[in-house]
């Protein structure tokens, strides 16, 4: 019989909460849970019935003695948090992204494989239900050999959003870090693990936000937008990193003789056009899927009636998935369950860990730098 594993969670907003309620569902015991400020620890640790709350991580480390810590912390404070967790001998859940650059976030990826322990990187809307579907499509064939993709997102925020971590690159923001790590997770679990060349460029286009108290979650941030922004007392943070990137990637693929393409165009402050998608294109067909994580539905092109033929999600992918509401808690809840059968020794599907995460921030320091331009003036 698999003992019950402790958990320790890192973080006590809308990802900290979630993170606590995705492990309690697949058998864990939460633990404990620490944070920055201890009025709000506190608050959350008594609403969610978990023992042990503080701020001090070191200390909770020691008294919790946990199998598992949780990272939900923005990604400006994971590097320390998860040196002392694998230091203590923890497993560690964290959080997209990594770390705030490639090389501390190799670091800890080199750390784990060192003091052997595992690793689960939760850039989790690879669990999508649509994209299993297009997974298990491409594997059949159903397009033929994959040839190129896309994915393409426009989010159109609110530019007074308050200023906090995501304005700030040394934070672990921009949308680099928090919407191509989970587009790039996509395209691999369908197309292959295997990235061979990337080329990207970022625009910075927000400029400032409003600095304003009192925000500790995520998902409620736009609650604090100042209902007057002409206020001659109201300060202002300035933006440090990118709210939108174009990237363009070359991915090996197991169905593919040549090296699939795959173009990724994000707007943090644009409004879509149409809708936000992802599309496989195959030398046979191609699979269109709405949304900008894959939400659904999914289509493939009918050569037939030469159209777009909507295609309902197999049973088994229905009944494989977690039964809770929300994308994000799902997909949480999904890679819990893996990891957690994982440390247990049960056989589990690969699923991403600090190797995923370690290359992806290496990646995005690479996109980061810009530097991919060829000067043609001198041809004009």
């Amino acid at each position: 019989m698999n003992k019950k594993l402790k958990v320790l969670i890192s973080g006590t907003g809308f990802a900290g909460q979630g993170h606590a309620d995705a492990f309690r569902a697949v058998g864990a015991e939460v633990v404990g849970i620490v944070g920055r400020t201890p009025s709000v620890v506190s608050k959350v640790a008594n609403k969610m019935a978990i023992p042990y709350s503080g701020t001090d991580w070191q200390q909770a480390l020691k008294d919790c003695q946990p199998d598992i810590v949780s990272i939900a912390t923005p990604g400006g404070a994971h590097y320390e948090t998860i040196t002392q967790a694998i230091e203590f001998g923890c497993h560690v859940y964290s959080d997209k992204p990594l770390t705030v650059d490639g090389d501390s976030a190799l670091k800890l990826y080199e750390l784990a494989k060192q003091k052997n322990v595992k690793t689960a990187f939760a850039s989790s809307f690879r669990y999508m239900p649509c994209v299993m579907h297009a997974k298990q499509l491409v594997a059949s064939g159903a397009i033929g050999e994959p040839v190129e993709a896309e994915f393409m997102s426009h989010f159109n925020l609110e530019r007074d959003i308050p200023f906090g971590w995501s304005h700030r690159k040394e934070d672990g923001g921009g949308r680099l870090n928090n919407n191509f790590t989970h587009m790039m997770s996509i395209a691999t679990s369908v197309i292959g693990e295997n990235i061979l060349s990337i080329i990207g460029e970022v625009r910075d286009d927000l400029g400032k936000a409003p600095i304003v108290e009192g925000v500790h979650n995520f998902k409620t941030r736009r609650d604090f937008i100042p209902k007057d922004l002409n206020d001659p007392s109201l300060k202002w943070g300035e933006s440090n990193v990118e709210w939108s990137y174009t990237v363009m990637a070359q991915l090996k693929s197991s169905f593919a003789t040549k090296p699939v393409s795959v173009l990724f165009k994000h707007g943090g402050l644009n409004p879509k056009f149409h809708e936000n998608h992802i599309v496989f294109y195959g030398t046979k067909g191609a699979i269109f899927i709405e949304g900008h994580y894959g939400m659904g539905p999914l289509y493939t092109w009918d050569k037939i009636k030469n159209t777009w033929q909507e295609l309902p999600l197999p049973k088994d992918i229905v009944d494989d998935q977690p039964k809770v509401e929300g994308d994000t808690e799902r997909n949480w809840q999904y890679l819990a369950r893996e990891f957690v059968k994982d440390i247990n020794g049960e056989k589990v599907e690969y699923y991403q860990s600090f190797k995923e995460g370690s290359l992806y921030q290496q990646l995005i320091d690479l996109i980061r730098k810009n530097n991919n331009w060829t000067d043609v003036r001198h041809l004009q």
